[in-house]
């Protein structure tokens, strides 16, 4: 009898073993294709970040059909975002954030240079909350002009401000309130 409840034992410490060897080697490959899917997702969310630039600039420059072209890609770049490779609260944030992210980048593909910049303050906001999760390879900074809209930030590239509310009438209205480094 007790060498029977020894060989059970013995068995059943080889079995948990086994399956927590089996499950530590798919844990790996799930980190892996998890790590992937983030490296992914990383190039889509500084290709946003991108069209975010490019947007700023065009309104700097007073263009209203560049800003609402790059808008549209905007638009495109957000949805091709996988919010899915985060997880928790941080997936239900980028979730509000993009979904409003969108309907502003929206707006400003089809409006007149006014209203771009009102949208405009919002996605700079959404854009900065949606950095502070997923990170950036670039050095922001973000820049802030006390004269419109009773103040507004935005990211730029630059430590040079112009500014993308004003444009060509006050280009280098604002300051820069903070860098952003990853």
């Amino acid at each position: 009898m007790k060498f029977l409840k020894t060989s059970i034992t013995i068995m059943l410490l080889l079995a948990i073993s086994f399956t927590y060897a089996q499950d530590g080697h798919n844990h790996n490959h799930d980190k892996m294709k998890h790590s992937k899917m983030k490296q992914n997702n990383d190039v889509k969310a500084e290709a946003i970040l991108s069209d975010y630039i490019n947007l700023k600039d065009a309104l700097v420059a007073d263009d209203t059909k560049k800003a609402a072209a790059v808008a549209s890609k905007l638009v495109a770049s957000f949805k091709a975002f996988d919010r899915t490779t985060y997880r928790g609260m941080e997936q239900m944030e980028l979730i509000e954030i993009i979904e409003d992210a969108i309907e502003h980048a929206e707006h400003i593909a089809k409006s007149e240079l006014d209203h771009q910049r009102e949208h405009f303050k919002t996605l700079s906001k959404d854009i900065t909350d949606m950095i502070t999760i997923t990170g950036t390879e670039n050095t922001l900074y973000q820049q802030f002009c006390p004269m419109y809209d009773k103040g507004s930030s935005w990211l730029s590239t630059n430590k040079e401000v112009k500014n993308p509310y004003y444009g060509s009438k006050m280009p280098n209205c604002g300051k820069v309130q903070k860098e952003i480094k990853n």
